[in-house]
């Protein structure tokens, strides 16, 4: 299960990319590293760490 910290920072990135008009395709949540993979637009990926921090990917 993802923290409440990945839960918070993937709900503010689905806003942000709702407001760019972005199409969200994927969010899924890894089990062997406990990261959160967030699929935005085309070439948008983002990694949320069980922090709460994320990061683009490339």
């Amino acid at each position: 299960m993802p923290t409440n910290e990945q839960i918070l920072s993937c709900f503010t990135l689905s806003c942000w990319a709702t407001k760019m008009y972005l199409p969200i395709y994927l969010i899924r949540f890894d089990e062997r590293t406990g990261d959160v993979f967030f699929l935005a637009g085309e070439e948008t990926e983002i990694s949320i760490y069980p922090n709460g921090e994320w990061r683009f990917e490339s």
